[in-house]
């Protein structure tokens, strides 16, 4: 090969300073610039592909690297149970996001995707991760302290898999547990709920004193994006029937089921989701004045509202081009997703961070799961006389029963959005401690535990028990498969309380997501504990029952006595309930 003249290489170099030089000038890369000269910059060297690019987001199963640079897609999501594979590793998700986002990288302006996830109690579409408790169990602890160190845990496990986006937390006020999605619900109390809001700065953490309302804001690599939902009122709908109709004043929209989301945007939630309810007949997507003028407008909400159409690039082209919708309002929602990603800093640093992977699932979390389990259960019942209590238990006995369809089962234990969109049955869905397991943990060694999920009342009178646990409810659901207008303990619950608790004493453990019907069996029952969907961590269950610390839960939803009384909620003028919003029995702790 023949030397290369001076010439030559003097036009090279200068080739490569003209390169350097212009990359330099790309403001919306540099870091020390201020936010809003980024998006502008950005912005204005945007096509118009480019931007509804932006404003898609698709499902994983479809989401290729060339998929995400030939539409620049702008968002990633995993629905209920979508996963790289069964039992996927914190290290195996992070490969499929990063395989993603490369290809997000590839594109001519390199902007990164967002991957979202439903985290809402816990990561729980993932393996081996902590599953707390139900946000319905959580709204009786009502501990702001305890929900902020929870977001801290979940933001952490979310992004041990590489992913930066939670559709959490759910703020909706339940004014019906006919409601399939009551249990994702804190309260019916909007006070309780705005309480609970502080999940969100354990989430993204916390946002300075001085921050603009509206403003979104992520700490840093260890935290995630939230996403307040489902705006609003679609925990007011009729008879609870999930994405129908919410009847109520707007005096009445504001008082009850707005109050949390001020409380949300106050402390930089990133994102808002509109509900596919109706408000007064009129659809919450179309509803202009509260999502426009309200929202945007009155409680300066500056961020995307999320949109999970994977088809619709195509027909918005069509609309811009043809001046159906103007480009003023695609740069606005372009815009409020571009400032989310450069608040995040997802430019500086696209890719997942392996350190963390040992946060999935951790001891440290699992034991905060545990404290949350405790501080969420309800004592409705101890014995059949306030002289005579049965809990808590004793740890030291012949021989006790355990029975019920929901002692020796962990999915059903987590309820719906565990592992998959309804969840599910057994013990092979996650890692956990079942409720029947933590008995044995806790029981004195010389006590003999006997498991029975269904048994007659012959086998429960001639086995001379000391005492019985009793645990059943309801099977997993999620949205409306889970709508109830009947809301029955599913079978066969209500025989096996009858055959065990006619015989000896018993305690029965109720894992639902919302009141049930009780009212016919009470009479029976020795003692009963609403503990609603506890999560991986059946422990923090025991830890009451046998009194190393005592029970401390009030209720945050009004138990009715029948169906027929529903809606009833705490402040209603025909007030007649079978346990009243706030009560709860404590018990003393014998741990000492």
């Amino acid at each position: 090969m023949g030397a290369i003249s001076t010439p030559l290489v003097l036009v090279l170099l200068f080739c490569c300073l003209v390169s350097v030089s212009q990359a330099e000038y790309l403001k919306y890369k540099d870091p020390k610039r201020p936010l809003n000269v980024r998006i502008k910059d950005l912005l204005k060297r945007m096509t118009l592909e480019e931007k509804i690019g932006q404003m898609v987001q698709i499902e994983r199963s479809v989401a290729t690297p060339q998929v995400m640079k030939k539409y620049f897609i702008g968002s990633v999501l995993s629905g209920g149970g979508s996963v790289p594979e069964t039992n996927a590793s914190a290290e195996t998700w992070i490969q499929m996001v990063n395989g993603i986002q490369n290809g997000s990288l590839s594109t001519r302006l390199g902007i990164p995707m967002i991957y979202g996830i439903d985290a809402v109690h816990g990561h729980n579409n993932v393996y081996k991760a902590t599953i707390f408790p139900h946000n319905v169990g959580l709204g009786v602890t009502r501990d702001p302290v305890l929900i902020k160190k929870i977001g801290d845990a979940t933001a952490l496990e979310v992004r041990a898999t590489g992913i930066q986006y939670v559709f959490a937390p759910c703020i909706a006020v339940c004014r019906d547990p006919r409601w399939g999605r009551c249990y994702e619900s804190y309260s019916e109390d909007p006070k309780i709920v705005q309480a609970m809001t502080e999940i969100i700065p354990g989430l993204q953490g916390d946002i300075s004193d001085n921050s603009r309302k509206g403003v979104p804001f992520v700490a840093g690599k260890n935290k995630v994006a939230a996403c307040a939902k489902h705006y609003v009122g679609d925990g007011g709908t009729t008879k609870g029937i999930n994405e129908n109709n919410t009847v109520v004043s707007y005096n009445g929209l504001l008082r009850i089921h707005m109050p949390a989301y001020h409380d949300s945007i106050v402390k930089g939630v990133s994102t808002v989701m509109v509900s596919y309810s109706s408000w007064n007949g009129q659809k919450m997507h179309a509803n202009h004045f509260l999502v426009t003028d309200y929202l945007k407008n009155k409680l300066k909400f500056r961020i995307m509202v999320p949109f999970n159409f994977t088809e619709f690039i195509d027909v918005l082209t069509y609309q811009v081009k043809n001046n159906i919708i103007p480009v003023s309002r695609i740069d606005d929602a372009v815009r409020r997703i571009l400032r989310v990603k450069f608040v995040m800093g997802l430019f500086e640093n696209p890719h997942a961070d392996i350190s963390l992977v040992n946060q999935l699932g951790s001891e440290e979390h699992r034991q905060l799961a545990r404290e949350a389990v405790r501080k969420s259960l309800v004592l409705l019942k101890n014995g059949k006389s306030a002289e005579k209590p049965l809990l808590p238990l004793p740890k030291k006995a012949a021989k006790i029963l355990v029975a019920g369809s929901h002692a020796d089962n962990l999915g059903y234990q987590c309820g719906g959005w565990t592992i998959t969109w309804q969840g599910g049955g057994g013990n092979n869905l996650t890692v956990g401690t079942t409720i029947l397991d933590a008995v044995k943990q806790a029981i004195d060694p010389a006590t003999k535990v006997v498991y029975n999920e269904n048994p007659d009342s012959n086998f429960v009178k001639s086995n001379n028990f000391s005492y019985a646990i009793v645990t059943v409810g309801e099977h997993p659901y999620a949205e409306t498969f889970g709508d109830s207008l009947n809301l029955t303990i599913s079978e066969p619950g209500p025989s096996t309380i009858t055959n065990v608790c006619g015989s000896i004493q018993c305690v029965v453990v109720l894992i639902t997501g919302r009141p049930v019907v009780i009212q016919p069996y009470l009479s029976k029952i020795d003692a009963l504990v609403a503990a609603w969907l506890p999560g991986t961590e059946g422990q923090g269950v025991t830890d009451l029952l046998f009194g190393d610390y005592g029970f401390t839960g009030k209720l945050a939803r009004t138990w009715f006595k029948t169906v027929d009384q529903l809606p009833m909620n705490v402040g209603d003028k025909y007030y007649d309930p079978l346990f009243p919003f706030g009560f709860g029995l404590s018990t003393n702790t014998t741990r000492y």
